[in-house]
C-alpha cells in the first residue's frame, strides 16, 4: 500500500504553459506519413517516425470503457520492446533471445497463434547483449516479415506461410557485435545497423536487397571517408563536420577501429529528397581521456542518398562525447513554417538532454532548446552548431564526479517519441536521472567490454525518474508534464481521439488526454511496460490498441537479470537508481490487446 500511495503521490501533471491547438504550420510531409490505412506494419507507424493513428473510434468520450479483449504469452520473461505490428488480418511481434517471431490470426476469437518462427541465433550472443536480450521488432513490407537476431541475422520470412525466404549473417558476435534494431524497409531495401558499442566495435549501417537479403551498399561510422561513404556531394552545414577523412583525424592513432558508433536505433525517409536519415551512438571507451578529439562520426546524424549510402549531411550533436549520449533517438520529420520560412526538418529529442530541430535538407541547427534537467550544458550555439558544456562536469581518470545529469542513459534513451497530427506535439517519453561518474582505464579486447567508467545512477531533482512531456515545436516549450516514480522506458502512440498511450516501469498501461496530460484510464498488466504500443483497425473494423508488458532492457535489468540490488554498479550503475523496481513489478512477457465493449 505505501508504494501504491507513493506512486500515486509521483504520477501528477504539471502544467508547464498553455496548450496549443493544431497548427498548419506543423505537419509531417505526406510522402513520408500517407494517409491512415488502419494497418501498423512498421514499429514507428510511417517513414517519418511520428507514430500518430487517424483512428478516433477510441476517444476522450469513452476511453473509459477501454477492456481487455485478448492476451498472448511469448514465453520469455525478458524486456519486451517488440511493437505488434498489424498487416492484413494478423498481428505479429518478435520476443527477447531467441527472438521467435509470432503471427496472430485476427480472424478468429482470442487471435490464436497462426504461425511462429524459430530462427534459433546462437546461445553465446546473450553473452555480448549489453542492455538485455531485446529486440525492438519485426516490419511488414511486400508480403515479408523482416526481423533481426540478436546473432546479427537479418531475415525475411513469408508473411502468410511463416517459412524463411532468405537470411543474411551481418554482425560477428566474437567481436562483440550484435543486433537488436528493428529492421527499416524503403524502397526495395531493407536497412539495419549492429549493436556493441560497450564492447569497442566499430559502428556501421548497411542496406539489404528486400528480396534476396543480398548486400546493397554498408556505412561505417568511423575511419576513413571512403569507408563511411563520404564523397564529392557531402556537404555538411557547419565547418566543424567540413574536411577529408575526419572518421580518422579526430581520433588517436587506429582508436576508431574499435571506436563504437554504432547503429541501432531509429531510420527515417524522406521519398521527396530520397535521403535517409540515420543516428550514430556512442564512442568507445566512456573513458573519454583514452581517446581525445571529436571521434567523429560518433553521436551524429547523418543524411544519406538512400540508393547509394553516400552522406549528403551530417552534423555531430555531442563532439567528444563525455558520458555514454547515443544519437541513435529518433528522428521525426515534419514540414514547419519558422521565421515566415517553410522548412523541411527533422526534430530528435537527443540523450543530450536537447531537442533539435534541423533543417533536413542542409543540416543546419534551426533550434536546441533543453526538454529535461541538464546541468551539464548550457545551450547549442547555432553559429557553429557547438553543444556548450559546463567545464566543472568534465570527467577526468582517477576523479569522482557528482550529480551529472542527465546520467548514461541520457535525457530520454531508445524509447520513441510520438508526434499528433491532431494537437501539433511532441510527446516525449523520458528520463529524469543522474549519476555519480568515475573515469577508468581500461584495455580493448576484442568480445569483451570496453567500458572505462564506474557510474551510479540516482534520480534527479524533484526524486522522480521519468517524466512525459508534450512539447510544443514552435514555441521551444513544453505543453504540460507527467512525473513518473520509475523511468519512463515506453515508447508513446498518439491518435485522432486525442489521446496519448504510454506504459510505465511497475506495470500501468495509460491512456491521457493529449491537450492537458490527465489520466483518463490505465490497466494494470503483469510486468513494467517498456514496449512500443499501438493501434490498428481489425477485419471486424473495430479499433485495437496492443501493448507488449515485460519489465527489462538497461533500466529494468535488475528485475530481468535478476541482479544483487546491493551492487549500486550493476547493469551500468542503472541498479543503484532502480532497486525498489524489484518490489513494484516481476519478469513478464505477455501481449495485452483492447478494445471497447
Amino acid at each position: 500500500m505505501r508504494l501504491a500511495r507513493l506512486s500515486a503521490l509521483l504520477i501528477s501533471v504539471a502544467l508547464a504553459g498553455p496548450v496549443f491547438a493544431q497548427s498548419p504550420t506543423v505537419t509531417p510531409p505526406l510522402s513520408a506519413a500517407p494517409k491512415d490505412d488502419g494497418q501498423w506494419t512498421m514499429p514507428a507507424k510511417n517513414f517519418a517516425n511520428t507514430r500518430y493513428s487517424e483512428l478516433n473510434e477510441i476517444n476522450l468520450s469513452n476511453v473509459a470503457n477501454l477492456r481487455p479483449e485478448f492476451t498472448f504469452s511469448l514465453g520469455v520473461n525478458r524486456g519486451q520492446e517488440s511493437p505488434a505490428v498489424m498487416a492484413g488480418n494478423t498481428l505479429y511481434m518478435v520476443s527477447p533471445y531467441p527472438n521467435t517471431l509470432y503471427a496472430l490470426d485476427l480472424t478468429k476469437p482470442g487471435a490464436p497463434m497462426k504461425w511462429r518462427y524459430d530462427p534459433k541465433p546462437e546461445q553465446a550472443s546473450q553473452g555480448v547483449a549489453c542492455c538485455d536480450v531485446v529486440n525492438r521488432g519485426p516490419t511488414v513490407a511486400d508480403g515479408k516479415v523482416f526481423m533481426s537476431t540478436l546473432d546479427g541475422s537479418i531475415i525475411a520470412v513469408d508473411a502468410e506461410k511463416g517459412t524463411m525466404i532468405w537470411r543474411t549473417k551481418i554482425a560477428d558476435i566474437n567481436m562483440g557485435e550484435t543486433v537488436t534494431m528493428a529492421p527499416f524497409v524503403a524502397k526495395g531495401k531493407v536497412f539495419v545497423g549492429n549493436s556493441g558499442g560497450e564492447y569497442g566495435v566499430r559502428g556501421w549501417i548497411q542496406a539489404l536487397d528486400a528480396n534476396t537479403g543480398k548486400p546493397v551498399w554498408k556505412a561505417f561510422s568511423t575511419g576513413p571517408d571512403k569507408e563511411v561513404l563520404i564523397g564529392p556531394d557531402f556537404k555538411p552545414f557547419y565547418d566543424a563536420d567540413k574536411g577529408k577523412d575526419l572518421g580518422i583525424s579526430t581520433w588517436p592513432p587506429d582508436a576508431w577501429k574499435h571506436g563504437g558508433g554504432t547503429v541501432w536505433g531509429w531510420v527515417a525517409y524522406d521519398p521527396d529528397l530520397n535521403l535517409l536519415y540515420n543516428g550514430v551512438g556512442n564512442p568507445g571507451p566512456w573513458n573519454s581521456a583514452q581517446r581525445p578529439g571529436d571521434n567523429k562520426w560518433t553521436n551524429s546524424v547523418f543524411a544519406r542518398d538512400i540508393d547509394t549510402g553516400q552522406a549528403r549531411w551530417a552534423y555531430q550533436a555531442t563532439p567528444h562525447d563525455l558520458f555514454d549520449w547515443d544519437g541513435i533517438n529518433e528522428s521525426i520529420l515534419l514540414d514547419i513554417t519558422w521565421k515566415g520560412q517553410p522548412r523541411k526538418v527533422l526534430v530528435r529529442p537527443e540523450r543530450n538532454g536537447h531537442l533539435y530541430v534541423i533543417d533536413r535538407a542542409t543540416g543546419e541547427v534551426l533550434s536546441a532548446e533543453a526538454y529535461a534537467y541538464t546541468n551539464t550544458t548550457t545551450g547549442v550555439d547555432l553559429k557553429t552548431g557547438r553543444l556548450q558544456r559546463v567545464g566543472d562536469k568534465e570527467p577526468s581518470v582517477g576523479k569522482v564526479l557528482r550529480d551529472v545529469c542527465p546520467t548514461a542513459p541520457g535525457a530520454k534513451d531508445w524509447n520513441p517519441s510520438s508526434f499528433s497530427s491532431s494537437t501539433g506535439l511532441l510527446y516525449i517519453p523520458h528520463n529524469n536521472l543522474c549519476m555519480d561518474w568515475e573515469s577508468q582505464e581500461t584495455n580493448y579486447i576484442a568480445g569483451t567490454p570496453f567500458v572505462g567508467a564506474e557510474v551510479r545512477m540516482k534520480p534527479g531533482p524533484g526524486g522522480h525518474m521519468g517524466e512525459v512531456t508534450a512539447w510544443n515545436i514552435l514555441e521551444g516549450k513544453p505543453a504540460w508534464v507527467i512525473k513518473e516514480r520509475f523511468p519512463v522506458w515506453s515508447g508513446a502512440l498518439s491518435t485522432a481521439g486525442d489521446l496519448v498511450f504510454y506504459g510505465d516501469m511497475e506495470g500501468w498501461f495509460k491512456a491521457v488526454n493529449a491537450k492537458t496530460g490527465e489520466v483518463v484510464w490505465q490497466f494494470k498488466t503483469g510486468s513494467g511496460i517498456i514496449g512500443q504500443p499501438t493501434t490498428y483497425r481489425g477485419p471486424d473494423g473495430r479499433q485495437y490498441v496492443a501493448i507488449l508488458s515485460g519489465v527489462g532492457g538497461w533500466s529494468g535489468a535488475i528485475v530481468s537479470g535478476d541482479l544483487d540490488p546491493r551492487d549500486g554498479t550493476a547493469a551500468l550503475g542503472f541498479v543503484n537508481a532502480m532497486r525498489d523496481l524489484k518490489n513494484a513489478t516481476t519478469a513478464g512477457g505477455m501481449l495485452y490487446v483492447f478494445r471497447l465493449p
